[in-house]
């Protein structure tokens, strides 16, 4: 398992970087729109209900395309825009729903699992193309990728090694208090190597603090997929990186960490 972990990130990591450096803007949305597209994918995998009827094949593939025009968005820098296609997307599932409602009454819960997922994945990896169109924005995602990496590199070792008193044993029996201490130390030491480039204005408290956030966050968004597994009943959203599971599963954590790291640069580092 560690040896794959470590192949799938040799091969992975080098095309990331020349994506992120050399790409531009537009080669990073389609690379997003492509994350997001497989993500979403393995997420309706994991929700799907045994009770949904014909209404199931049509209102989550809705999300596809709503999650496309989402990141497209984002590149355009419309902020707006993104709401406005949350708000039809959700309009357009009641129309479907109104409709199949006779038979197939579970439609108002398939509706709730298609905005979940709708916000869950394509709005918070929008916030990864807002990012990326700041001023040092290429700068910004690597900060982002490195402390969030680290920090579940660290929590995952730590964890392995050391780890003794239980997390969350309902939601993941396997996390540790131990490894969620070892992943916020790694978020700490990762971080402060950006201080001094990206927010040298700031304060060490206030950037600890974003460090510490962005941790938590992060911890909270692989434990949040953790528990949609557990109510699907399976252990991987995916099978499609060597040693990690799902694409779902290895961006859970940055899913709830990048919009920290967005409003944190947008209201603080002006």
């Amino acid at each position: 398992m560690h040896l794959k972990r470590w192949l799938t990130a040799i091969v992975g990591v080098p095309l990331l970087v020349i994506i992120i450096s050399f790409g531009g803007t537009l080669l990073f949305t389609f690379l997003i729109i492509a994350v997001s597209s497989v993500a979403l994918w393995e997420y309706f995998r994991i929700v799907a209900s045994p009770d949904d009827g014909s209404a199931y094949r049509i209102i989550p593939p809705v999300a596809y395309v709503t999650g496309v025009f989402i990141l497209w968005a984002a590149y355009k820098q419309s902020p707006e825009m993104i709401i406005a296609i949350l708000t039809f997307n959700l309009i357009l599932c009641a129309s479907i729903a109104i409709f199949s409602f006779e038979t197939d009454p579970n439609t108002p819960a398939i509706i709730t699992r298609q905005m979940l997922g709708s916000v869950y994945i394509p709005v918070f990896l929008a916030h990864l193309i807002l990012l990326r169109n700041v001023s040092s924005g290429s700068s910004w995602i690597y900060f982002l990728l490195a402390v969030i990496f680290a920090g579940d590199t660290g929590a995952y070792y730590v964890g392995s090694y050391f780890g003794r008193h239980k997390l969350c044993p309902a939601v993941s029996p396997k996390k540790t208090v131990e490894g969620a201490l070892g992943g916020l130390a790694a978020n700490l030491l990762i971080g402060a190597m950006f201080k001094n480039h990206l927010m040298p204005n700031l304060s060490w408290q206030i950037v600890c603090l974003l460090f510490i956030t962005m941790g938590v966050a992060g911890q909270v968004g692989d434990l949040f997929e953790s528990q949609l597994k557990r109510v699907g009943g399976i252990k991987d959203s995916g099978t499609i990186l060597p040693g990690h599971g799902g694409i779902l599963d290895r961006i859970d954590a940055l899913l709830f960490a990048v919009p920290t790291v967005y409003y944190f640069q947008l209201f603080f580092s002006m």
